[in-house]
């Protein structure tokens, strides 16, 4: 694979990025549950944040993927394995809609990171 052609590029580079921000954003949905039980603003609010600590961690390691996409490599694909170890890997079917998408975009940023040089364009060719 000498020469890559540029849509295949640019899909390699942003793939793992944008569907990391779907992800979370996917991820998010599940914290609205909070809403449903009648509570104070401030346990609201609480429940909300505790709530919405997976998206940050996804978050987080999104904005240092998308300098050192080993990070993103190292810190996805053990996510997805940590999920499924807190689940004694019974639920599949919660496997399948938190850990594949982690271990996915985990992959990507593997790619991403192993082909950092092809991927990227040279300033000397702008």
């Amino acid at each position: 694979m000498t020469t890559m052609n540029k849509s295949i590029k640019m899909l390699l580079l942003w793939s793992p990025r944008v569907l990391c921000i779907i992800f979370a954003a996917f991820i998010s949905i599940f914290a609205m549950d909070v809403f449903n039980d009648s509570h104070g603003i401030m346990q609201t609010i609480a429940g909300l944040l505790i709530h919405l600590i997976p998206t940050f961690v996804i978050v987080g390691v999104l904005v240092l993927s998308w300098r050192w996409e080993w990070v993103g490599a190292v810190a996805y694909v053990g996510l997805a394995v940590f999920y499924a170890y807190m689940i004694n890997f019974r639920r599949w079917d919660w496997i399948a809609i938190i850990s594949t998408p982690l271990l996915i975009i985990g992959i990507l940023f593997l790619i991403s990171w192993l082909l950092h040089d092809k991927l990227r364009v040279k300033e000397e060719a702008l």
